[in-house]
Parts: C-alpha cells; sequence; structure tokens
C-alpha cells in the first residue's frame, strides 16, 4: 500500500445509476494510495451500482448528502460514469454547486465516460481540453471545450477519460493529480 495520498479525503460523488467499475477502480487505487473516500450523493443514503448501463449489480451505502458537506471539505472530487448517474447529478442544484466548489478552490477534478455532463452544468470545461464517451463530445464542444479522443487527458488539475477500458491510465492519472494537490490554474 502506497503513503501518496496518506491525509488526503476524496469525495466520490455519485447517484443511482453509477458504472459501478467506474466508482469502485479509481475508489481503489485512491483508497491504495493512502487517501480516505467518502462516497456523497444527492438523495437517500444508498447508492445503485450498474454494469453496462443495463444490469443493476448492487447497492452502496454513501457516507453523506451532498447538501451536507462542501468542497471544503476534500482535497479532491472524481465523477464516475454511467448514463443515468451523471444525467440526474447535472439536474440537482446542490451537486453542482459542489462540483463549482472543487473549481473555486482549485482542486484536483476528475471524471469518466458521462461524468463529464456535470462538469458542463457546472460551466467548468470551456477554454479547457478533455475527453469523455464520444457521445459526449459535441455537448463539451458546445460548452467551450476542446474534446480530443485519448485514454486519459489532463488539463490544469482536471482529469477525463473515456469509458471502462481507460481505467487504469485514469486512476493512475487521479492518484497523481491528488498528490500534487491544489492547481493555481484551476478556476470556475
Amino acid at each position: 500500500m502506497s503513503t501518496k495520498l496518506n491525509g488526503k479525503t476524496v469525495a466520490f460523488l455519485a447517484t443511482d445509476g453509477v458504472e459501478r467499475v467506474e466508482l469502485q477502480v479509481p475508489r481503489d487505487a485512491v483508497v491504495g494510495a493512502g487517501a480516505t473516500v467518502k462516497l456523497i450523493t444527492i438523495d437517500g443514503l444508498s447508492v445503485s451500482l450498474w454494469d453496462h448501463d443495463e444490469e443493476h449489480v448492487g447497492d452502496e451505502q454513501a457516507d453523506a448528502l451532498v447538501g451536507d458537506v462542501s468542497a471544503a471539505d476534500f482535497d479532491a472530487l472524481v465523477l464516475p460514469g454511467g448514463v443515468r448517474n451523471p444525467d440526474k447529478l447535472r439536474a440537482d442544484d446542490a451537486a453542482v454547486a459542489f462540483v463549482k466548489g472543487f473549481f473555486a478552490a482549485h482542486k484536483p477534478v476528475a471524471a469518466i465516460c458521462h461524468g463529464p455532463w456535470t462538469l458542463i452544468e457546472a460551466d467548468v470545461v470551456r477554454g479547457r481540453t478533455v475527453t469523455s464517451f464520444p457521445s459526449l463530445q459535441t455537448d463539451l464542444r458546445n460548452a467551450g471545450a476542446t474534446w480530443v479522443d485519448e485514454e486519459v487527458v489532463v488539463d490544469r488539475g482536471l482529469v477525463t477519460s473515456r469509458n471502462p477500458d481507460d481505467l487504469e491510465a485514469f486512476s493512475a492519472k487521479v492518484v497523481e493529480e491528488i498528490s500534487e494537490g491544489k492547481h493555481a490554474a484551476q478556476h470556475a
């Protein structure tokens, strides 16, 4: 077990419909590097996990509701994907404000697959280079981002990846960016 992230607390923001591996794999990497992880959600304290947006594969207990925490409580934020999960998050004012708080505080943020939908709603992708699930590329471009088809992209403390096939590279960059800490160029 690495101690690279000892003393760091990382929020994973998710709700029902989160893609199971996009929550579990980066969380395991962050915990394996020594961080404490808190699962934050928008309603209730149970989050339904899905595989390929097709099969419900269980539930996970969340640690807190997004309205009860703030970006000040954490060192970084991870937004796993799935289609249902970010679609619900981007419609929740408290979730969007929570995401904006990390950018305002210059803290690392990571999003994979459909996770960038919430970043679009928070209006934090303008002028950044990002990647995502390919179907989001027009949404991201319309929000002012430069979209590229790469397994992992890092832009001023923001880590993005396309899909579960990219989880190894995504998780490694998430740990690296969190270990670097605040990024002065990160902004809301």
